[in-house]
């Protein structure tokens, strides 16, 4: 939880509380139905809430946008997100409807009101309902475009234009080559010093 306050300092009470409860909830649920491996539920909060929050040291989420996060998994990086963000709507879509069952314990069990989880495939969500679409490495940013271009509608009030926010490690020169579309690669080693950052990245695609 330490590593969470040094990097978001200005957390509420309220906020401190659900980030302080999601380690015992996510070892407890790891236990029933494995989300994460076993060696990364004890870096829990480095390699997966801290990761996931890596999106907010890029994109400020403006009160009552819309943000939809495909294959979740068992809730990252939705679940830290729409904590750190109560004012914004998250949705939070998986294939495996054994990962969606610990995002919606989890998320009751920290008392969250601004998140769903649906067990749904990308393609089938609604279109043109979103502002931004987030995820983690789900797969190449080329077909993942393909799902979800379509998702995103066109009323712009946040500070970056409606798009994607992508978390992603190691060399992507290729692999943004093959999307052929404008991006801007944010590293995360320019916010977060752990050694476990110096590859991974915020890739934003707008829309």
């Amino acid at each position: 939880m330490e590593i969470i306050k040094k990097y978001f300092p200005d957390l509420t009470p309220r906020q401190e509380e659900q980030f302080g409860q999601l380690g015992e909830l996510y070892r407890f649920w790891n236990e029933q139905i494995n989300v994460v491996s076993r060696q990364d539920v004890d870096n829990l909060y480095e390699r997966h809430i801290l990761h996931s929050l890596g999106i907010a040291k890029v994109m400020q989420f403006k009160p009552m946008t819309e943000i939809l996060d495909v294959g979740t998994g068992g809730g990252f990086p939705g679940v830290p997100l729409a904590i750190l963000f109560p004012d914004s709507q998250f949705h939070l879509v998986d294939s495996i409807g054994k990962k969606i069952r610990v995002v919606e314990e989890v998320s009751k069990a920290v008392g969250m009101t601004n998140l769903r989880a649906e067990q749904k495939r990308a393609e089938l969500v609604p279109a043109a309902a979103y502002d931004f679409i987030v995820s983690r490495a789900v797969t190449r940013l080329t077909p993942f475009y393909g799902w979800v271009k379509t998702k995103v509608h066109k009323n712009q009030f946040n500070d970056l234009k409606n798009g994607i926010l992508y978390l992603k490690g190691g060399d992507l020169t290729e692999e943004l080559q093959e999307l052929g579309k404008k991006t801007t690669v944010y590293e995360l080693s320019d916010y977060f010093t752990e050694a476990f950052f110096e590859t991974k990245k915020v890739v934003y695609v707008p829309f």
